[in-house]
């Protein structure tokens, strides 16, 4: 039972009453192809039952009941209409203070794109930018092993030490991560060329059983009509090892699965605006199996990776390919097609409105200033 300090201390601060044990670890995604709901998933020291209370005001009036006792749940919310959503996690008989999400579906959209995440750092000024979306372009953590995990397929202790990092954000912003190497990495890559047992995971069994992501989560897609955008997330990273013990990614040839659904997608005439995460080095995907690749980019509007260590953008047949990197002062590869090129730590703020139907892509330093912009031009008046 909570103390009387305790209880009169959350009674001051106006929110509800914490968790007995501790605040839940929360985290929000989307497990739809349209943003017509937010998924609400959450962790606690111990099986409890679980509630989600929701709606378009601090009162949250509505709830949807978790029966069953689980340290986890996840729960699908839906979005209020035109309006922001509240919710708050109940546990048993505690409950979280009210959290705020805002809502992705109006005139204007903004989508912070980050990669590389392994190094966790000050995100304070794409918080600043107020995202209705965050979205990755892959390696959000440094590997799943350690020395109690090596070869364990299903370790979500690095997913949920990201989450710790930054509880703020997960609990108030939906996240939708793109997949990379490193979200894989179940033994040491070591020094063996080609080792014996595998070292990755192709299937990202731990990152999909963590995130909320629409479709296959290892390969997803998101259409925001109200601002005609369409992200898609592809699964495309050491490509130059499929086939061996360092495989990490789905097959990405004429005859995959992936490269038929990307295909189906970017033919889609109806959104304005397309834009692609992967993390594959840009130049070479659009050789890759003699130009492929990038006879689909060039149907879009943008193609985002986290594959370097760098911030970049290049232009080729007027679709910008750019590179961003949270960890950006690394060896620079640059693209034969590269407009800018430079050593430092950034993020993508993409903003899409529809009155007018424009968008914008920056990237951005990590203390908020702008060090590239990029319009982006409607599909169909290119």
């Amino acid at each position: 039972m909570l103390n009387r300090n305790c209880l009169v201390l959350a009674v001051l601060l106006g929110g509800c009453v914490a968790m007995a044990n501790a605040t839940p670890r929360i985290w929000l995604g989307m497990s739809r192809s349209l943003p017509s709901h937010v998924t609400v998933c959450w962790e606690t020291g111990e099986a409890l039952p679980g509630v989600v209370h929701y709606g378009s005001t601090e009162g949250c009036e509505q709830a949807t009941e978790l029966q069953v006792a689980s340290a986890r749940h996840e729960a699908e919310v839906p979005l209020p209409e035109q309006e922001d959503l509240f919710y708050r996690v109940q546990a048993g008989d505690q409950a979280t203070p009210v959290y705020r999400v805002r809502n992705p579906t109006g005139k204007t959209l903004r989508v912070a794109v980050v990669a590389d995440w392994q190094g966790k750092p000050d995100l304070s000024a794409v918080v600043a930018d107020e995202p209705h979306l965050l979205v990755t372009a892959g390696d959000n953590i440094a590997r799943l092993w350690d020395a109690k995990h090596q070869g364990d397929r299903e370790n979500l202790e690095p997913y949920r030490q990201l989450v710790d990092r930054y509880p703020a954000l997960f609990r108030t912003i939906p996240v939708l991560p793109a997949l990379g190497n490193h979200d894989r990495e179940i033994l040491p890559r070591g020094n063996k060329r080609y080792p014996d047992a595998p070292t990755y995971d192709p299937e990202a069994t731990a990152f999909r059983a963590f995130f909320a992501l629409p479709e296959d989560e290892w390969k997803w897609h998101l259409d925001v009509p109200g601002v005609g955008l369409r992200l898609i997330a592809l699964d495309l990273n050491h490509t130059s090892d499929f086939g061996t013990t360092w495989q990490t990614c789905h097959p990405f040839d004429a005859a995959s699965e992936q490269y038929r659904w990307y295909g189906e997608l970017v033919a889609d005439p109806k959104p304005r605006f397309l834009v692609t995460l992967q993390n594959e080095q840009n130049v070479a995907m659009r050789g890759k199996a003699g130009g492929i690749w990038e006879k689909l980019y060039r149907q879009g509007s943008a193609v985002v990776t986290g594959f370097g260590y760098f911030a970049e953008r290049a232009e080729a047949d007027g679709i910008p390919y750019v590179n961003t990197s949270l960890s950006g002062k690394g060896d620079q590869y640059k693209d034969p097609k590269g407009v800018f090129l430079a050593g430092e730590d950034s993020y993508v703020l993409l903003t899409v409105s529809s009155e007018p139907a424009e968008a914008k892509l920056e990237i951005k330093s990590l203390a908020g200033q702008v060090l590239d912009s990029r319009s982006l031009v409607p599909r169909g008046e290119r």
